[in-house]
């Protein structure tokens, strides 16, 4: 069974929503190409950043009176006063530090090299047992 749709006409190609497909897909890779260029010009250069040094501060504040000086040298190693101590032996100073003079000072001088972590860790001994009037001083030993 056939059946009749009408005229038959030839199939034509619509040039004007072709011409605008290509158009537009012409822009769109000649923004995302700019886009690509600057962004390999930024990923050479370096960030300008300034990070802090450590300094004597042109303010002298008051010294606490007294204060319990912890120095980390440069190999992690930590001395009060003479005496090298060890973490377990540090420990047991301050606790017995916390229990004589709750409210007492300290003062934990570390050399400019150190670890980050050998800092840390003394500074969480002295907030676990209590000491929280903390104050830290950079050094190059």
């Amino acid at each position: 069974m056939h059946i009749n749709l009408g005229d038959d006409e030839a199939p034509e190609i619509g040039l004007i929503a072709l011409i605008d497909c290509i158009f537009f897909l012409l822009m769109f890779f000649m923004v995302a190409t700019s886009f690509k260029q600057k962004e390999q010009q930024h990923k050479d250069k370096p960030l300008p950043i300034q990070l802090p040094r450590a300094g004597a501060s042109p303010v002298r504040a008051e010294a606490a009176p007294d204060p319990l000086v912890i120095r980390v040298d440069r190999a992690g190693s930590i001395s009060i006063g003479d005496e090298d101590l060890s973490t377990e032996a540090l420990h047991e100073r301050l606790r017995d530090e916390a229990q004589r003079r709750p409210g007492r000072p300290v003062r934990i001088e570390g050399d400019g090299r150190v670890p980050y972590q050998s800092i840390v860790r003394v500074l969480d001994l002295c907030q676990f047992e209590g000491l929280t009037n903390i104050a830290m001083l950079t050094r190059r030993q």
